[in-house]
């Protein structure tokens, strides 16, 4: 088993990603800007766009791609925003498709209006 972890990351008792032979288990990411440690700034598109490049970043430091992701849980608190979730989602990956879940539910953490959890895979 090998820890993903990042300089910054002393918020919880967790890794930002754990990978177990060829697979990646990334934690639940937020829109948090690592430079700043706040809550990316503006609305959906803008945050979710911040929670699929901390993705990104754990990929990279796991030195693996989007292309690589298996599934996604997508975490938001007002399903009304979906559409929008969908197209940063969407543009994101590209001609890739990952399995998904969506996730209803209450508040996040910090407020965020959206968190990324993903599984990704080395061979794929």
């Amino acid at each position: 088993m090998r820890y993903i972890t990042f300089d910054n990351n002393k918020k919880g008792h967790y890794s930002p990603g754990v990978r177990v032979r060829n697979t990646l288990y990334i934690s639940g990411q937020l829109p948090i800007d690592p430079a700043t440690g706040k809550l990316a700034e503006g609305g959906i598109r803008e945050q979710t766009r911040a929670a699929l490049e901390n993705v990104a970043r754990v990929l990279d430091a796991a030195e693996l791609k989007k292309e690589n992701v298996a599934l996604c849980r997508v975490y938001i608190p007002d399903v009304s925003l979906w559409d929008q979730v969908n197209e940063v989602y969407a543009a994101f990956f590209g001609e890739h498709r990952p399995a998904r879940v969506v996730v209803p539910t209450r508040d996040l953490h910090h407020g965020a209006l959206v968190e990324i959890e993903a599984i990704a895979e080395k061979e794929m």
